[in-house]
């Protein structure tokens, strides 16, 4: 019986963590990549939703190279609008009015490298929001529940009353798609 690789996961996020928790998954480390997250030129948002999960499961393997790294991005967009962290309260509050009423797309990039072998899927959901009023845009930002989440809303939190519907992955809007996650992993030796 062979002993399961380790597994590192390249993100600092906690919903990442207990979203593989749910699966039975649990990291043997946590060491979050620092790159460079700006969109290129021309870049669509599953391009670079990919883009940065390669490259910060990239970055922690060249650091752990016996090592399987799980990362993973996700990217909000309008149309070919990113709707990246908010920087501060009044910015979230301009995304959520542009979202307010409207469809938008969530990309989730998640990639794993193992024994200098990369692999990665990008899975796209689609999200509509009801019609925000401004007092429900001021309490969802008093909260302080959007920082540091793309777009500037949580879904798994109270902008979870704001979806009138979703298509796709649940828990890639929360920031690491399961099924995909689970099947990567599992071709690089680990399972639940």
């Amino acid at each position: 019986m062979s002993l399961r690789p380790e597994l590192v996961l390249a993100s600092a996020s906690p919903r990442r963590v207990e979203l593989l928790a749910l699966v039975g998954i649990k990291p043997d480390r946590i060491e979050p990549a620092d790159i460079d997250e700006t969109p290129l030129k021309g870049e669509t948002p599953p391009r670079l939703a990919a883009r940065l999960a390669i490259g910060k499961a990239q970055v922690v393997a060249a650091r752990a190279p016996d090592a399987v790294v799980l990362a993973a991005d996700t990217v909000v967009s309008v149309g070919r609008r990113f709707l990246e962290k908010a920087a501060d309260e009044a910015e979230c509050v301009r995304f959520l009015k542009l979202l307010s009423g409207r469809g938008h797309r969530v990309y989730t990039g998640v990639a794993v490298a193992a024994g200098g072998k990369l692999t990665h899927r990008v899975v796209e959901t689609r999200v509509t929001f009801k019609v925000l009023s401004d007092a429900e845009i001021a309490a969802y930002v008093a909260s302080g529940e959007w920082k540091g989440k793309a777009g500037g809303y949580g879904i798994q939190g109270r902008a979870g009353a704001f979806v009138t519907r979703l298509v796709g992955s649940y828990p890639a809007v929360m920031g690491l798609p399961l099924h995909e996650s689970v099947n990567l992993l599992a071709g690089a030796g680990v399972r639940p």
